[in-house]
């Protein structure tokens, strides 16, 4: 973990404007009739809606997905007591997590009031605003009276994360630590250090799940919690042992399974975890310093599996794993409350996404080469894109079938699609193209298999039924390659072009290409030398039939990719030139851009060709073409260069295509903003639509265009380059190009290959 210093933390709080969030308006305000309908006379309809059915709130306004991060300040972090105005900094964070995590919109509510009474009413008295309540930095024990009051009172859903979310995601954890050391829940004996509102709430849980009650202990600042002592709390005498041989930690932990630690730094030692039982559990979640540090418990024992709540560690048990998904269930069903079948249901959710294969996101953003389910991987990681999905929707299904819910989802196919654009992680357009591409399988050869990129790729590909692999390289490399990354490549074929088991086929493509291309000073000799290099083999088997789709750019220069492509694949019938598209899927919809990667300096009838193809491409993703032919002006406000021949491939293509949305030569932030855009120039063949293809003069300012958005907004999601015009689907991808965008591009060549064949 990097070390903050306090001149870091303050100027990130402070730098740019105060905070860390904001509101931001959702609809137009541009015009006074913009105001007019946001407020005064228009907003007048809305609130007669509301008062003849107040669930109508959740129609019309923001209330559900609008969530109140609450608290009074009593017990901020590992700070303690510090006052409400002292912990806003913390609420506004959690405030933060909720919008870049799930999407809901907070505003944080800092109480001034310790008395629990006083507290409750003022938060019954705001609670119409929001769809949901998250209590935070509350003390025990009037946090727990608090929560039951609220939760009693209100119908919205309430919870304490400090008591729940850490509960939730270390009940994750622990059924899985258990499934790797191969104990049973019902079995093993548990030690809780600490008795404050999260560690009362994780033992609630952990018991729910199955650990019998008489195998807890559990110990607060004075030793052993036991029915020997006197004055204890209704939560601690819950769970007062029976036993009188046990006062220390250092006793109760002889002989455990499981040490759950919510105290404080450095009570557990070595000698301690030595003591317990084979393959102990021990999660030691103090913070800042966890009750024994990951090094030291590593180092007293090699079969301990260990927790702590830090991200530098294995296994970090974190609350953004849970909240954000649960409230994001339980706002999108109306639900009245966050009980018991809900938590359960993130639990499982959670536990079963650890198992499963890690996207590249994960293993990228930690740094490690391939995450798998074990000792060291058995919580998912928070960064995790998956945890909306899986965790909303559980939450969500659990919140139907225990009967909260106002609002019912049948379609959960269509829900977890809602999930993913709400987020702006995915598009229709995206999910189309997978889902097309798994119609039919098609085989596909990747170029420069020994790449760990491009194999895992590969892989995915296969597991997701986007196509039939075909992996070009070394074999023994392959092999070696996918072993030190976890790849299974079962099922995937290799093909080592340059082994002499290949001559024959190497040869066979050597007097195709040769006799195809004899006018033009081809040899046999020359052809079958050209066959020992990936590009050309795997061409050729494209052509030939041997394989479908080619998939290849992330070794060999672009120019000469070009270059084999021209003279093994050839143009498709009708154009002279062939081009390349990037699409852009963003929060404010699906772009087109072209030509992004292949022709530099178009002349005249190269723009004209790539605008015949960008429709054709456009129209292959079913999407109806509007296109604006960019330039630095406007409609012939500047003569001559590229304005001028962009002006006259526009005339060519109004003659010849009377009933295309195409029109130019047009500044970008012009054509991008209709309104704009109809008002000063009410003649064009845009009017009316909104533009989703771009075809830019050149080569520079079409790549600098979508990698300039791609840098300044990493929620844009890139999928290419497309290949458009060549006769077969051979596809290229960019030397930096990420698992996920192979994969995207992979599955475009399959779709392609697939319209290939009805020709």
């Amino acid at each position: 973990m990097a070390k903050i210093t306090k001149e870091d933390a303050l100027n990130y709080h402070a730098g740019r404007r105060p905070g860390k969030i904001e509101v931001v308006p959702t609809k137009p305000y541009f015009t006074q009739t913009d105001l007019s309908l946001a407020y005064s006379p228009g907003v007048a309809e809305p609130c007669l809606e509301i008062q003849s059915d107040p669930q109508n709130a959740y129609k019309y306004t923001d209330k559900g997905n609008l969530v109140a991060v609450i608290s009074n300040g009593t017990a901020v972090l590992g700070l303690g007591n510090i006052g409400a105005v002292a912990g806003k900094p913390v609420m506004e964070g959690k405030g933060l997590l909720f919008k870049i995590y799930a999407g809901i919109d907070v505003f944080d509510i800092e109480v001034d009031e310790e008395n629990p009474e006083k507290f409750i009413e003022a938060v019954k008295a705001i609670a119409p605003t929001f769809g949901g309540i998250n209590l935070e930095d509350i003390k025990a024990p009037e946090c727990f009276e608090i929560e039951r009051r609220l939760k009693e009172e209100l119908d919205i859903p309430v919870m304490h994360d400090d008591q729940h979310g850490t509960a939730i995601i270390s009940a994750a954890g622990l059924l899985n630590a258990l499934e790797v050391n191969g104990k049973n829940i019902s079995d093993v004996k548990v030690v809780v250090n600490g008795a404050g509102a999260a560690a009362i709430s994780c033992t609630k849980l952990y018991i729910a799940l199955g650990v019998k009650k008489e195998n807890v202990v559990m110990l607060d600042s004075r030793g052993v919690i036991s029915t020997e002592r006197t004055n204890l709390t209704p939560e601690k005498l819950e769970f007062a042992t029976n036993r009188t041989d046990i006062h220390t930690l250092k006793e109760a932990i002889d002989g455990a399974d499981v040490f759950l630690g919510l105290s404080k730094g450095n009570v557990l030692s070595k000698d301690m975890v030595r003591s317990m039982a084979k393959d102990p559990i021990v999660f030691a979640l103090a913070n800042p310093e966890p009750e024994i540090t990951y090094e030291d418990a590593m180092d007293s024992r090699p079969d301990v599996l260990m927790s702590t709540g830090r991200s530098d560690y294995p296994n970090q048990i974190n609350n953004v794993i849970g909240f954000p998904y649960i409230f994001r269930g339980a706002l999108d069903v109306a639900a009245t409350a966050i009980n018991e079948e809900m938590k359960l249901a993130a639990v499982r959710a959670i536990a079963n996404l650890a198992k499963q294969p890690v996207p590249e996101v994960v293993n990228k953003v930690y740094k490690v080469g391939n995450l798998s389910f074990g000792r060291d991987y058995f919580i998912p990681k928070p960064v995790d894109p998956r945890l909306l999905i899986e965790v909303s929707i559980a939450v969500a299904k659990a919140a139907i079938e225990s009967g909260v819910a106002r609002k019912t989802i049948t379609d959960w196919e269509a829900y977890k699609e809602q999930l993913l654009e709400f987020m702006g992680r995915s598009s229709k357009l995206t999910q189309q193209i997978y889902d097309m591409a798994r119609t039919e399988t098609q085989r596909v050869v990747f170029a420069e298999g020994a790449h760990p990129s491009m194999m895992k790729a590969a892989v995915q590909a296969k597991e997701e039924g986007i196509c039939q692999p075909i992996l070009l390289g070394n074999d023994e490399i392959i092999a070696k390659v996918a072993a030190e990354n976890g790849l299974n490549l079962e099922g995937i074929e290799v093909v080592n072009l340059r082994h002499p088991s290949e001559r024959e086929r190497r040869e066979r493509y050597a007097a195709i290409l040769a006799a195809k291309r004899a006018r033009e000073g081809y040899t046999f000799e020359e052809a079958n030398d050209k066959m020992f290099e990936r590009n050309y083999f795997g061409m050729m088997m494209v052509e030939n039939g041997d394989a479908d789709a080619f998939v290849t750019g992330l070794y060999t220069k672009y120019s000469n990719t070009i270059k084999v492509a021209k003279e093994v694949i050839g143009m498709q019938e009708g154009f002279s030139t062939f081009a390349t598209m990037h699409i852009l899927n963003s929060k404010r919809g699906t772009y087109f851009v072209a030509d992004t990667l292949i022709n530099r300096a178009p002349d005249l009838e190269t723009i004209i060709d790539i605008a015949r193809l960008a429709e054709k491409s456009v129209r292959f993703f079913n999407r109806e073409p509007v296109i604006a032919m960019a330039s630095y002006s406007n409609f012939g406000s500047d003569k001559g260069g590229t304005a001028e021949r962009v002006k006259n491939a526009v005339a060519y293509l109004h003659e010849k295509y009377p009933d295309w949305a195409i029109d130019g030569e047009i500044q970008v932030n012009v054509a991008m903003n209709s309104e704009l855009r109809d008002k000063k120039y009410p003649f064009t063949r845009l009017k009316g639509k909104e533009v989703n293809t771009l075809v830019f003069p050149n080569l520079n300012s079409a790549s600098s265009s979508y990698k300039m958005l791609q840098a300044l907004s990493p929620d844009v999601e890139i999928i290419g380059p497309i290949q458009m015009g060549l006769n077969k689907p051979i596809h290229f991808i960019d030397f930096e190009s990420s698992v996920q965008e192979i994969l995207n591009v992979t599955a475009v060549a399959a779709i392609d290959a697939m319209v290939n064949k009805t020709k």
